[in-house]
């Protein structure tokens, strides 16, 4: 309950909110913070976040449970995510099963503590912040609530992906996909391959809209994360209880790569030394040559790729394999004659053939592989896992034959798609803020026991019409908070879901994200400064289709 008796308006929804009598609790410069062992990353954070916020110091507390404290504590009788966040008088407790359940609960207070608890510091001098008192009981329904963030097709400088970690965080999303390489750009250094940034990671320009637009913005674009950038990123998102799958993609979208090393494509039918970082969006058909020198030169990408991303950090590596044109391997006699050294059918499975080499390379490293649903065609490789992207359909074969899947079909959850009739640069079907709010990650077709191979469901954010943060704040918010909902909470079947609710609730978030200097889109559409007069999209009308 609010100070004023009304329910609170948590993001996600939590498992359930009683009302308690007592006094309840306000924060001031007194209140101190006592964390036991196993909540430090949430000590830590609370002080610096939610401290720094409220003008308070937080001081540490010398014994749990005191007057006008603050407890964290570790509680393996709960499960590792879940949370008790118990309010009573002039003290809050809050128990996690494990660390990262902790830090859930503590997200929590800060919604409970009011929008200002969300600025970098306080608007008023020390002003207290009292929470009704009450027993929160949560838990999330999915272990992966993912979202993943194109930074090929437009490069987030780090500071931008650091805050972007931030939001996810105060969402309970804890799975940051982070795409890296494309035909338009390589983001990661390696070192023992320095062409791949001093080459891979720039283009001369950019198509301006969608690739049928025929604008184009001619100034240079790229940048890219050092490996010292990359460690910031990944302890930054650890610190937040957030797992990080980097993606290298293999064999196709790797113009880019190409355009650093020729011999990487295919020689013997393109000239590949006359190849640049791609310019326009869609799907380039320069894909790697299936030859041993192409192996070795990515399994030397990836040995690095493993030292930057830890195995407790990132124990899966997405490996793309989405969207690869056969044609350059038709064509090449150096293709044919490795499909017809390996006894393969066709092209299907020598892009399958490569996608099991990954899979066994890392699996010998301790680390999984996980791919788009492509990676189905041609035999699936064993221990992989699902991005199931084109719909349901690649997910469900997947989990039916014992794999493991993430729902994010572009029909629900692709967050560039448009979210309404007038939108800047305009793509695919409408989705609204209620769509996304009514996405199921778990289709009925399913059986019980193929259900249990879904892990999870993730929102994706590609980027070849965000040119800069506010684009990506105005695609992705206020669309993501619905998805957060989805993901966490144990929501009824879509038709049945309280979207009034949560509108309602969506008031008070939407102070929220205007206090952390989020550009989420309005109720009644763009602002402004927020339209691209003239520049054409690629809008689909209609509802889209589900499969």
């Amino acid at each position: 309950m609010t100070a004023d008796g009304n329910p609170p308006d948590l993001i996600p929804a939590p498992v359930s909110t009683t009302a308690r009598e007592a006094a309840g609790f306000t924060a001031d410069a007194r209140t101190t913070l006592y964390a036991g062992e196993g909540t430090e990353t949430s000590e830590r954070w609370l002080r610096a976040t939610v401290g720094a916020a409220l003008g308070v110091p937080l001081a540490p507390g010398a014994l749990p449970g005191g007057d006008n404290s603050v407890t964290l504590l570790v509680d393996t009788s709960l499960a590792a995510e879940a949370y008790r966040l118990v309010v009573a008088d002039r003290a809050v407790e809050i128990r996690g099963g494990g660390p990262a359940g902790v830090f859930w609960g503590v997200q929590t207070l800060r919604q409970l503590l009011g929008p200002e608890a969300f600025r970098r510091a306080p608007i008023g001098a020390g002003a207290a912040r009292t929470v009704a008192a009450t027993t929160i009981e949560d838990a999330p329904r999915f272990p992966w609530r993912g979202v993943m963030l194109d930074v090929c097709r437009h490069f987030t400088h780090k500071s931008d992906v650091l805050r972007f970690l931030d939001l996810l965080a105060a969402h309970k999303l804890n799975v940051f996909h982070f795409h890296l390489t494309d035909d338009q750009g390589w983001r990661i250094e390696i070192k023992r391959y320095p062409k791949l940034t001093e080459v891979g990671s720039w283009r001369a320009r950019s198509k301006w809209g969608h690739r049928f637009s025929d604008l184009w913005d001619e100034k240079p674009h790229g940048g890219y994360y050092t490996q010292d950038d990359i460690r910031e990123i990944v302890a930054y998102a650890a610190e937040r209880h957030i797992t990080v799958v980097p993606e290298i993609d293999v064999p196709g979208h790797s113009q880019a790569a190409i355009a650093a090393y020729p011999e990487l494509g295919n020689t013997d039918v393109v000239d590949t030394a006359s190849l640049t970082p791609w310019d326009n969006w869609g799907v380039s058909p320069h894909v790697l040559a299936p030859t041993e020198n192409t192996l070795r030169f990515y399994e030397g990408v990836l040995e690095e790729v493993l030292e930057l991303f830890p195995a407790d950090i990132s124990p899966f590596i997405h490996i793309g394999g989405d969207e690869c044109p056969k044609d350059e391997w038709k064509a090449s006699a150096t293709a044919q004659a490795r499909i017809a050294e390996l006894g393969l059918k066709d092209e299907d499975e020598l892009q399958s053939w490569i996608i099991r080499h990954f899979d066994t390379w890392l699996a010998e490293r301790g680390r999984r592989i996980i791919g788009w649903d492509e990676i189905l065609e041609g035999g699936l490789a064993p221990g992989a896992a699902v991005s199931s992207w084109r719909g349901y359909g690649g997910g469900i074969a997947a989990a039916e034959a014992g794999h493991d899947v993430v729902m994010c079909p572009e029909q629900q959850v692709y967050l560039d798609h448009r979210q309404g009739p007038d939108e800047p640069m305009p793509i695919g079907f409408i989705r609204t803020l209620e769509d996304v709010y009514r996405f199921e990650p778990v289709p009925p077709a399913l059986s019980p026991e193929a259900a249990a191979h879904v892990l999870g469901t993730q929102a994706n954010i590609w980027t070849e019409v965000m040119q800069d943060r506010s684009r990506v704040d105005y695609q992705v918010f206020p669309r993501l908070v619905a998805f957060a909902e989805v993901a966490w909470s144990a929501l009824p079947p879509s038709e049945e879901r309280d979207y009034g609710d949560f509108e309602r609730r969506m008031g008070t978030h939407r102070r929220r994200l205007d206090a952390l200097g989020v550009d989420h889109r309005r109720p009644d559409g763009p602002l402004p400064w927020q339209k691209r007069p003239g520049v054409a999209g690629f809008p689909k009308e209609g509802t889209p289709p589900n499969v």
